[in-house]
């Protein structure tokens, strides 16, 4: 199976042709309807190197905001107020974080200047969403992704003190509920999500969620 490569032409290959790992298509650019179309398709960009390379994998990472998981210790903290929460007041700077932390097994980001900006832009036309946990006036954690419809698609989190980025997903996923939104895309496997309540499920069942929602 060989993997399509993009140029300029506005298209993805269906993701039933996808590499086993998902990879789906390489190349193209990070442009507004670019990324709309392949969200919309269940596809999502990751980078190697100066090239978008395009992903669709099988199982599919998903968390069901009915199905989030609190543990006893995360109740407390909540009931504590030790954080503030917030939603779309930093995104950038929580676009900036996510871009600079160190991830354990990833000697560098993935997310390029090119894909911060793209992310950006579709902020300012009410794609993308933010949520942020702030110890006093310190944002210390949070995490942002893409909204179409009742589909959350998660892209990136980052913490700088524990709990944080826990903290800063569990008040949004609840926050996400009383919008009625129906699916959060955690895209792919992290034990981090899993305790939080996310599982795999069958690319076609996603996609048929796509459809849905």
């Amino acid at each position: 199976m060989s993997v399509y490569i993009i140029e300029k032409e506005l298209y993805f290959p269906p993701v039933s042709e996808a590499e086993p790992d998902g990879l789906v298509a390489i190349g193209g650019d990070l442009g507004v309807e670019r990324l709309i179309l392949a969200y919309k398709n269940g596809i999502f960009p990751w980078f190697e190197g100066d090239i978008p390379l395009w992903w669709s994998p099988d199982p599919r990472f998903v968390l069901f905001p009915d199905d989030l998981r609190i543990s006893h210790s995360m109740k407390q903290l909540l009931r504590q107020n030790h954080f503030r929460f917030t939603v779309n007041t930093a995104f950038e700077e929580v676009i900036n974080q996510c871009k600079s932390v160190t991830r354990q097994g990833q000697q560098r980001t993935w997310i390029t200047r090119e894909m911060k900006n793209a992310y950006i832009r579709l902020h300012e036309l009410g794609y993308t969403m933010s949520a942020e946990a702030w110890l006093g006036d310190e944002l210390v954690g949070g995490l942002y992704g893409v909204q179409m419809g009742k589909v959350f698609c998660g892209e990136s989190m980052f913490s700088l003190v524990s709990n944080a980025s826990k903290f800063a997903f569990i008040s949004f996923v609840q926050e996400l509920k009383k919008q009625d939104i129906k699916l959060i895309d955690c895209q792919v496997y992290t034990p981090h999500l899993e305790s939080l309540g996310a599982s795999m499920i069958p690319r076609k069942d996603f996609l048929n969620y796509l459809t849905k929602y």
